[in-house]
């Protein structure tokens, strides 16, 4: 068993990688200058109750359960087993996405002609080397994540320096006024969704507890991370606007393209944009691989209870890793792969349905976090917390619906992107509907079959 031995650093940079985006980062900027003001609601009235609740519940119920422990002793194991599978394969479903983008930015870089198949393949194979990474030892896991998380904060760092620099040589492509900065509904409101998306995630780390030197560290990890997060997502944001007007924003080629005008197209230049982009690259990988060992080791806590298929839960002999629910997350990002491949006409509509679709799975789990967190202050209120969230039951009360609420409006806007305006694409939200709920449907179909099923620790039929 591994000894705890990881303090603050590590931890954070574990967070970090997990929850800083690099994929989505081009997602905010085509909301446009107002993408800067939602940036700063945002933190004011969901991250930081956000992270005060998280700071709260990892250090009162350590565990590699994370979510999926708070959610079942708040609400019970059926909606810990609705909680797991979305939290788990949500990865699974996502991981296309983001690979999807590799080989498009992949493409953009070295090979323009290179063929749906070519790129398919390219697809397929990090598929199974993130799977081969998280398999072979947890350190070796946080090694590869810690690293990425420097790498994501050198290219976002360089896209927000660089886009000062430029900037200031030729002037800014974007008016960045004060009535342009502030939050408004307009053209690019389908990608507010993304920013929601783009700051989940800090929850992980209470999967990692058992290799923590003190649980008590927990908050500073978990705001260190938010600190430095908010701060990069703020600068990468602002520096792609100040490259690039919004029209020429895409969401697969945006960064490519922010630093081939950063940097001009000489010899020195194209070099960089080549590094920086290489770079990039790497961090896409990063992040699948803190994704999946978080997610698969609150899978194989909820299969060893008995709430998900046996296999799940499948442990290396040697390393204590778990290879099944690791095994099963790459089936299941090759088949959507392979079936998503089928009909999308473009990288940029292949990408953000993947990722629309994955993230509506990814944001369920936290409908029911908030909540579990305002049960158990009142229902278990004599558990030990070493850190607990200031305010009385009123404000305990007023973040939990805030935070519940800007997740629920994240979920409908991105299958319904265009229903504040009145109007619904269902050639775009239709495949997206349907793989939400048919992903809810399998989920069911676990449930019903743990229903059957004693439990194999408790011999106690599940209810």
């Amino acid at each position: 068993m591994t000894e705890k031995k990881m303090g603050i650093t590590p931890l954070a940079l574990f967070s970090l990688c997990a929850v800083l985006v690099v994929d989505t980062l081009t997602a905010s900027a085509s909301i446009g200058v107002s993408s800067l003001g939602w940036w700063v609601l945002i933190l004011a009235i969901f991250v930081l109750p956000y992270g005060l609740i998280t700071s709260e519940l990892s250090s009162a119920y350590p565990g590699e359960g994370g979510i999926y422990d708070w959610v079942k002793r708040a609400f019970g194991v059926n909606w810990a087993i609705r909680t797991t599978w979305f939290y788990w394969i949500n990865v699974g479903l996502w991981m296309p996405a983001v690979y999807i983008l590799f080989a498009g930015m992949f493409a953009e870089l070295f090979a323009p002609d290179l063929s749906l198949m070519a790129q398919v393949i390219i697809c397929v194979v990090l598929t199974w080397g993130t799977v081969w990474m998280c398999n072979i030892s947890t350190d070796i896991g946080v090694l590869i994540t810690n690293f990425c998380a420097v790498l994501k904060v050198v290219i976002i760092s360089v896209l927000g320096i660089g886009g000062f620099i430029y900037a200031a040589k030729n002037g800014v492509a974007n008016e960045f006024s004060l009535a342009a900065i502030m939050p408004s509904f307009n053209s690019g409101i389908a990608f507010l969704p993304a920013l929601v998306f783009n700051l989940m995630g800090f929850e992980l780390v209470a999967t990692m507890t058992r290799e923590m030197k003190d649980v008590k560290q927990m908050p500073k990890v978990v705001f260190l991370a938010i600190g430095i997060t908010s701060l990069l997502y703020i600068v990468g944001t602002l520096g792609i606007l100040m490259a690039l007007p919004v029209k020429e924003v895409g969401l697969v080629a945006g960064i490519v393209d922010t630093l081939k005008v950063l940097f001009g197209d000489g010899e020195l230049g194209q070099f960089m944009t080549y590094a920086l982009g290489v770079v990039t690259l790497i961090t896409f990988i990063g992040n699948m691989v803190s994704w999946t060992m978080g997610s698969s080791r609150a899978a194989a806590e909820s299969a060893r209870e008995g709430e998900l298929p046996a296999i799940v839960g499948k442990t290396s002999a040697k390393h204590a890793t778990p290879v099944g629910a690791n095994t099963i997350t790459g089936l299941v990002s090759t088949a959507v792969i392979l079936i998503y491949a089928l009909f999308a006409n473009t990288n940029d509509e292949l990408f953000w349905s993947m990722f629309a679709f994955s993230s509506c799975i990814f944001l369920m789990p936290y409908l029911l976090m908030f909540p579990a967190y305002l049960k158990l202050r009142m229902s278990d209120a004599s558990a030990p917390r070493p850190f607990q969230v200031p305010g009385n039951m009123g404000v305990q009360k007023t973040i939990t619906v805030v935070c519940f609420l800007i997740i629920l409006q994240a979920v409908v806007l991105f299958i319904f992107p265009d229903i504040i305006f009145g109007s619904i694409d269902w050639q775009y939200t239709l495949p997206v509907l349907l793989g939400v709920l048919a992903t809810i449907a399998v989920g069911e179909v676990l449930l019903q079959r743990t229903k059957r099923q004693a439990s194999p620790l408790t011999g106690e039929e599940v209810v």
